[in-house]
């Protein structure tokens, strides 16, 4: 396995191509090797019998002694003869040897009993030989004809070898033939290969796939695949540090002067207590800042969802307005859950809910004015989340969701990602998020499915 796997695919497709067609001549050989054998007995067998017979059809009574055979040349002019091809002797019923072809038919052994066809051997002789033996109508005379089996064979290999021979001399013209094509159809892969290996690290355009065979096709399409998701992959960290820098800088600046305001102030202990206060309040913006930065990138990393399961979403959202009533209480907001579906459920990720509810919430809390009511409403389609505070600009609402955009005239610091938070988390999970003013007055938004 290991070795195949070293060898080049043309030169495993020139060595698979090779064992194929020896395999194949070799299987053809044996078969036109078995057809050619029964075809040529069938015929040697019937040219015994027509000579056989024809010699039944001379007066055996006239024949004087097998002289006359001698007379006849052995070699004719411009022929080729072979003595192995037929061999006959004519016995008289008592075994006298009558008449023969002055050849092997002088050493054709008499059997009485023999009728038909029957194998044997010449006296002196070792090699199998085909007789037929027929008596004469009269019962005076028994005829033999004989034929060397080493004959019909050599007759079978050399019928053979002329139809295979030139297969067997077309096979390495067929092995070139089968190379230059494999190095012209294999070419737009080493042209592939060679792009591959000068392409830089960042490069993310996709591969062209002109030319290729359709067998690599899909090959070339997942790698195009990946180099689309790895473009949005370094396109979204990129966008991600460049985020995280610009929206650090500010408070960061603002940690670095509050700090240096307290070192300035150790003779003004009021002014020393503010700046750390400050400092204090500073860094849990900061804190909070890069909490959401850092789970913002976690979700856009995700293509799926893992550890899923069943929630009832009543449960979902009582604990989440369980996790925000104190901060709201002290804030002088009172959150309201009305659940008119308890027994809807979604299949969902519950920390990522847990988190979209507490988000939505959080951003009500902090900019409704105090006294005012946060209403939560459940219902089998969707969730809604309204309070009573001044709500959004008509300008501002077709950008609010961006990332890092607030509104302007908040009064509350913030970063501007808490409901793009939000819009990912239901979008992973498969819902619409719809945020809006209230009819009523306040702003709201609708998680729906």
């Amino acid at each position: 396995m290991k070795l195949t796997q070293r060898l080049s695919l043309k030169l495993r497709l020139t060595l698979l191509f090779l064992l194929l067609s020896l395999t194949a001549w070799f299987a053809a050989s044996v078969v036109a090797w078995q057809q050619t054998t029964h075809k040529l007995d069938k015929l040697f067998d019937t040219q015994q019998m027509l000579f056989a017979k024809r010699l039944l059809t001379m007066d055996l009574n006239e024949i004087s002694a097998p002289e006359r055979m001698r007379e006849i040349p052995k070699k004719v002019k411009h022929g080729r003869l072979d003595d192995d091809a037929l061999a006959f002797a004519i016995y008289s019923t008592d075994g006298k040897m009558v008449l023969n072809d002055g050849e092997n038919g002088r050493d054709i052994p008499y059997h009485y009993r023999r009728e038909g066809f029957d194998n044997g051997r010449l006296r002196d002789d070792n090699d199998e030989w085909r007789f037929l033996w027929l008596t004469s109508p009269d019962g005076k005379y028994r005829v033999v004809v004989g034929q060397e089996w080493e004959y019909r064979q050599e007759m079978a290999l050399d019928v053979v070898s002329s139809q295979l021979t030139p297969w067997l001399v077309a096979l390495p013209i067929m092995l070139l033939l089968l190379i230059v094509l494999l190095s012209r159809e294999l070419r737009p892969l080493k042209k592939l290969a060679q792009t591959l290996r000068s392409r830089s690290p960042d490069a993310t355009d996709a591969l062209p796939t002109g030319g290729v065979p359709a067998e690599v096709r899909p090959l070339l399409d997942a790698l195009n695949h990946l180099f689309t998701r790895t473009q949005t992959m370094m396109a979204r960290e990129r966008r991600f540090t460049s985020d995280a820098a610009h929206e650090l800088r500010s408070p960061l600046t603002a940690l670095k002067v509050q700090t240096e305001v307290a070192q300035l102030s150790q003779d003004d202990p009021e002014a020393q207590e503010k700046a750390l206060s400050q400092l204090h309040a500073g860094i849990d913006r900061a804190s909070r800042l890069v909490d959401q930065l850092l789970t913002l990138s976690r979700l856009d990393s995700l293509d799926n969802l893992d550890d899923v399961e069943p929630l009832p979403m009543a449960d979902v959202l009582q604990s989440a307005v369980m996790d925000c009533y104190h901060p709201a209480q002290q804030a002088g907001i009172d959150v309201r859950l009305e659940v008119n579906a308890p027994q809807v459920t979604r299949t969902g990720q519950p920390l990522l809910l847990s988190l979209l509810v507490r988000n939505l919430l959080d951003n009500a809390v902090r900019y409704s004015p105090r006294g005012s009511v946060v209403q939560v409403t459940l219902d089998a389609r969707g969730f809604t989340v309204r309070d009573n505070g001044p709500g959004i600009a008509p300008e501002a609402l077709a950008r609010i969701g961006e990332r890092f955009y607030r509104p302007p005239g908040q009064n509350e610091t913030g970063s501007g990602l808490g409901l793009s938070i939000v819009k990912r988390i239901a979008a992973l999970h498969g819902m619409r998020v719809t945020l809006g003013n209230a009819p009523e007055g306040g702003f709201e938004a609708k998680v729906s499915w």
